[in-house]
């Protein structure tokens, strides 16, 4: 049996390692942790130091352990997988089991931490470094005693930052609140946070990591980029602006080198030392003007933080173009030329962007976003623009350059400003990984809550633009760190909403459904339309005319064809008194009673077409968070099966946004627009798809579809039709599908709300 030779990595003294060096700590020497099933000792030789064969390894101690009550579990590994979660196991007296365990989704190039508490003293540990075959090297791994006012605060602040039962509250209010429903509910209040607790830890496993995506992934050489340069009828110069302040001498070389290791070169790089203290700085910033004639620096005498040394960059600035870069992170060393290449398909551009990664301290890079393209209300949501950004010069200066007092958030307001009225067209996103960010302590790369004025200055950001084109708008911080949510006004008087119900039967059903509507909805002018598709139910049939009786709001009408759920919805949009239309399932169950006034706020924008919901299976995971075409060969939903209180793919799941088309289960839409382009296809897509074709429609007739975390549903997923499986119901979905092919074509397998770098095959937004 091999001993982990690997377990202890001091990293550093923040103020959480000052905390925890004045507490008992458990740091497990490494004769202490023993392999005991399926681990074997590699050695340094091959790149790791353990080998997991088979998908259930086990290191035990019974030396070292936890001491009873709150702990904190931290590791941090480098290994082969897509990902990785760990498991901590706890022998109280009665072996190990799932119930005493903890469980860790690790997060890719940081120590991931979280709380665990011991009841009473333990016999023994086991812990499972993964759960699959694969190769690994464990760099940090510690568990500290907490003092119970710490491991309160700490559980308090993860519950009301990720927890949607918690969300609505500030993290003074819930512990107050978790021992007043535990009083009720006659268990330890503390049973039940750590229940909460534990749901906050996300189990969707992504299926290709990073590292061997990099591997794979095939770049342009330098000759073919010489030869596409050569062949570009027009070679924009691009000035890039870095702003410096007091950055470590070393990755302010890297950041410079980065620059002058561009292939496109035609590029002026336009630096503004924001008065560094740190003479190191002004060392190599000379070096480097000396080194190329491209390099230009301007000294400020003092220091005006990052926007004012921004602008005095951008008085530099000579190209037709400006990028932005930080100074401690890196270009792609292709980054100038995709920008080039995209300006020669798209002239008229103003703003561009391209995806990006981060660089830990060691170097390796790890988390890139693929990001969609322009998307006007997730900019309002979060800067998903963020780098690298390259703007029109004449228009970054058109809008005043950088604005002081916004520091944090500079780039989220200029990008604001600088796409405010520009079409679709003029924003171009660049599919490429092209800029580095760096994640060092400190970063809002690394942390956005180490830096909570950036999300103030955000908020104040996208205040200020609403205020200009969108004045009854109003903007509150999200749920999650610098991320916001707009509030947009109804018109005074409201619409009246006219919901669309198709039913046939299962009284089960439809009831919970009706009622749910009826008494969780605060939209103040609704009528609800029960589309009776020939019932035969004499409970169903009673309960209608019992409902249609009880409540003013409610119409039973009948429709006595053979099922076609796009034309008995049609059906219903002609009898609608409403000015919006809601289409509704049958088995839909409103969750927060404003869901209708969130989605009608939005369908009644004028540049808004369909709106769809937030949808969740009975258990809690995500059924619905928008449509993306491609998947499957026609479409997929977004995020399905992740858990309510995951953030998604990059906060997506929380964020309002742009998307090609949302499900039918639940769509507000106005009936002007439905009627203009011609409601749902009964002819070629009797059953599936419908809605999807609907969206596309809207959208190739001007409008933005759009998805919004804000109304929240359950969904019990076509209950009450059944699934197809018999011949003839697989003949019919085939050929509803082959029809979305034939229509639609290329438009599926590019969705402007998802990313080419993305799988096609998933509704996970893991790697393709």
């Amino acid at each position: 049996m091999n001993k982990l030779n690997c377990l202890w990595h001091d990293h550093g003294s923040s103020g959480f390692e000052k905390l925890l060096a004045r507490t008992p700590l458990v740091r497990w020497p490494r004769e202490h942790l023993v392999a005991r099933s399926q681990v074997e000792f590699l050695g340094s030789s091959e790149g790791y130091d353990w080998c997991a064969t088979g998908n259930d390894p086990q290191f035990h101690t019974r030396k070292a352990l936890p001491l009873p009550g709150w702990n904190m579990l931290e590791v941090a590994m480098e290994h082969d997988q897509p990902s990785v979660s760990v498991r901590l196991y706890l022998n109280l007296g009665e072996g190990f089991s799932q119930e005493q365990s903890i469980y860790l989704p690790l997060k890719s190039g940081r120590v991931t931490k979280r709380l665990f508490y011991v009841p009473k003293k333990l016999k023994a540990i086991r812990f499972d470094p993964m759960e699959e075959a694969g190769n690994f090297s464990i760099r940090h791994l510690r568990i500290a005693w907490l003092t119970p006012w710490f491991a309160h605060d700490r559980l308090a602040q993860r519950l009301a930052n990720m927890h949607y039962s918690w969300r609505a509250m500030n993290k003074p209010e819930v512990l107050p609140e978790l021992k007043r429903k535990a009083r009720e509910q006659g268990q330890h209040w503390r049973d039940l946070a750590l229940k909460d607790y534990e749901e906050t830890f996300e189990r969707v496993t992504a299926r290709r990591s990073y590292r061997q995506w990099l591997k794979n992934h095939k770049v342009l050489g330098p000759d073919k980029i010489q030869r596409v340069i050569e062949k570009l009828p027009n070679k924009p110069l691009v000035s890039i602006l870095v702003p410096v302040f007091n950055p470590r001498p070393e990755w302010l070389e890297e950041c410079l080198n980065s620059v002058l290791e561009q292939q496109y070169p035609n590029w002026q790089l336009c630096i503004a030392d924001d008065a560094s203290t740190d003479p190191r700085v002004r060392e190599v910033l000379e070096s480097f003007a000396e080194r190329d004639s491209r390099v230009q620096v301007v000294y400020r005498s003092r220091n005006g933080h990052i926007c004012a040394a921004s602008n005095s960059a951008l008085t530099l600035a000579k190209g037709e173009y400006v990028a932005l870069l930080d100074h401690d992170d890196c270009l792609s060393p292709r980054a100038l030329f995709r920008v080039a290449e995209a300006l020669h398909r798209h002239p008229d551009a103003v703003v561009l962007y391209s995806d990006e990664d981060k660089l830990n301290e060691q170097g390796e890079r790890y988390d890139p976003h693929f990001k969609a393209q322009w998307n006007p209300d997730l900019l309002f949501a979060q800067n998903y623009v963020s780098h690298l950004g390259v703007y029109r010069a004449d228009r970054v200066r058109e809008v005043g350059g950088f604005r002081e007092g916004y520091e944090g958030s500079q780039d989220h307001d200029l990008v604001l400003r600088c796409t405010a009225g520009l079409e679709a067209d003029q924003v171009i996103h660049i599919p490429h990984v092209l800029y580095h960010w760096r994640a060092g302590k400190g970063s809002t790369a690394l942390s956005s809550q180490q830096k909570d004025y950036t999300s103030e200055a955000g908020l104040q950001a996208v205040q200020s633009a609403l205020a200009v084109s969108y004045p009854e708008a109003r903007a509150e911080h999200g749920s999650l760190p610098n991320t916001y949510r707009v509030v947009w006004p109804l018109p005074d008087p409201v619409p009246k909403v006219s919901l669309v119900v198709p039913t046939r039967d299962r009284v089960e059903i439809l009831k919970p459904c009706v009622d749910a509507i009826l008494e969780r909805t605060d939209y103040p002018d609704l009528e609800l339309l029960i589309l009776d598709n020939d019932s035969e139910c004499e409970e169903t049939l009673a309960y209608m005319r019992e409902v249609e009786q009880r409540d003013a709001r409610v119409r039973v009408l009948h429709w006595g064809w053979p099922f076609n759920y796009s034309a008995i919805n049609n059906f219903g949009a002609e009898h609608a008194r409403g000015e919006v239309l809601a289409l509704v399932n049958n088995d839909i169950e409103p969750i927060n009673a404003e869901w209708l006034r969130e989605m009608v706020s939005h369908a009644c924008r004028p540049e808004i077409g369909c709106v769809g919901a937030k949808l969740y299976y009975p258990n809690d995971t995500v059924q619905h968070g928008g449509v993306i075409l491609g998947i499957g060969g026609v479409a997929g939903h977004a995020h399905k099966y992740f858990s309510r209180n995951s953030p998604g793919y990059f906060s997506r799941l929380f964020l309002t946004q742009n998307l090609s088309a949302v499900t039918a289960a639940c769509l507000v839409v106005r009936k002007s627009v439905f009627d203009e382009v011609g409601g749902l296809n009964e002819v070629d897509l009797p059953i599936a798809f419908n809605d999807v074709d609907f969206c596309l429609r809207v959208r190739e007739a001007g409008y933005r579809n759009l998805w919004t975390p804000h109304a929240e549903l359950y969904h019990h997923e076509s209950i009450s039709r059944g699934a197809d499986n018999s011949s003839q119901k697989r003949a019919r979905a085939l050929g509803e599908a082959t029809y979305m092919r034939q229509t639609w074509g290329d438009k599926l397998d590019h969705d402007p709300a998802y990313n080419p770098n993305l799988t096609l095959v998933h509704e996970d937004f893991t790697l393709r």
